[in-house]
């Protein structure tokens, strides 16, 4: 058994264009970089857990789910609000209804998630109003009527009190508190159209006459899930897709069969997105990829001779958390390993021939993958079940709950 690529598990090496996967064989060290894009820049959370711009093409190692970092490959988004850290502009409506008054809005009063101080304080006011009716509301009223809207910002007490407030848009209002912590508050609007969306203090909702908080980073994207933050000053900014591809050659897959593993996540929505390797073409290649169109699904295929082997499946709680998963193929003997347990088999058909690459797509440079990476393997040869229930485990209890966004009792 050798180990013939590694990437991730707590250790990154990039450059423009550029992510390091390797095969360290006798402490022979050989690179086997994916190759990146994206033409734009992006951002990313660093290790030091502030928001930082990266330039185009520069692949995003983010710490916002792992303290040992994640790859994140993401679709293209939009964030149509004009000026994404400015709250002062014609674009936003301050006004109050029924005995509410106009918040007070003052620029760059606090630090922000990106350790700058360019946060701004919102101080709501009902004076005195304890109804329905009665409001302190900022909004943002300047873009087009689109179904399918995500919003997303940052909102941090500004007196160290836990406060109430309501998302205002176009339908209901949504409720969320407030802390004392930098938190992004999400709400999805897929399925409606709506032009404005903001925050108010409402009575008979707050315990409180007024509140003072803290907010950055406003977000309004046509997307399933709110992806990483798009700074925008002026206009709307568009974050490029990324790409990642071409690990490898065919001296590292071989033609005899293997173990692919991966510990990663998906987004909602966004079709079968697999890591596959391959030749370039649909005819050679094996797969693992999440199936996020009818159910959450793990699955795996092998293809030789343009004929598809041993596609196998496990039905998950959720693909967009992280699962450790290992498609092992061998003549006749075929098995898809999810979170340690061996969850399908087949034991009739051969193995892919002639693979060079390993791509985060379907093989072919289409059906990008997107979603989150914390660790890949390659083995040249099949392991033993007992190495499969291994590598596919949680080490420790607090992992796998965790991981799997579980609840403890």
């Amino acid at each position: 058994m050798a180990q013939k690529l590694k990437f991730g598990n707590g250790t990154w090496a990039t450059k423009k264009g550029s992510t390091l996967a390797y095969n360290d064989e006798n402490n022979n060290y050989k690179p086997l970089p994916f190759t990146t894009t994206r033409n734009s820049i992006a951002t990313r959370v660093n290790k030091q857990g502030l928001i930082e711009v990266v330039g185009n093409d520069v692949p995003r190692i983010d710490y916002t789910d792992s303290a040992d970092g994640v790859l994140l490959l993401e679709n293209s988004a939009t964030n149509v609000i004009i000026n994404s850290e400015d709250f002062t502009g014609s674009e936003w409506v301050l006004f109050g209804v029924g005995t509410g008054v106009s918040p007070i809005v003052t620029s760059n009063y606090a630090t922000s998630p990106d350790g700058t101080q360019n946060a701004t304080r919102i101080q709501f006011n009902l004076n005195g109003g304890t109804l329905n009716t009665d409001r302190s509301f900022i909004r943002y009223s300047s873009f087009a009527s689109q179904t399918d809207y995500y919003y997303s910002c940052y909102v941090k007490s500004a007196n160290g009190q836990e406060q109430k407030l309501l998302w205002q848009h176009g339908g209901d209002d949504n409720e969320f508190t407030v802390t004392n912590e930098w938190q992004r508050v999400e709400l999805d609007r897929n399925g409606n159209a709506e032009t404005f969306t903001g925050f108010s203090l409402r009575g008979g909702i707050s315990t409180v006459d007024s509140a003072d908080v803290l907010i950055w980073g406003f977000q309004v994207e046509r997307n399933s899930v709110a992806t990483s933050y798009i700074p925008t000053s002026g206009s709307s900014v568009t974050r490029q897709a990324d790409t990642a591809s071409e690990s490898g050659n065919s001296e590292v897959y071989g033609n005899n069969g293997g173990v692919l593993f991966w510990n990663a996540k998906a987004f909602d929505n966004m079709g079968n997105l697999a890591l596959t390797g391959s030749n370039g073409t649909n005819a050679e290649r094996f797969q693992l990829y999440f199936d996020t169109t009818t159910s959450d699904r793990i699955k795996s295929n092998v293809v030789t001779g343009n004929v598809a082997i041993a596609p196998m499946q496990s039905q998950v709680l959720d693909v967009t958390t992280f699962h450790k998963c290992a498609n092992s193929f061998a003549n006749n003997n075929h098995a898809l390993w999810v979170d340690g347990f061996k969850v399908d088999t087949d034991t009739s058909g051969g193995v892919s021939q002639g693979v060079d690459r390993l791509n985060f797509d379907n093989g072919t440079g289409t059906s990008d993958f997107y979603g989150s990476t914390k660790e890949i393997a390659y083995y040249d040869t099949a392991l033993t079940d007992a190495e499969l229930e291994v590598l596919t485990s949680y080490e420790t209890l607090t992992e796998l709950v965790t991981e799997l966004n579980l609840n403890t009792l």
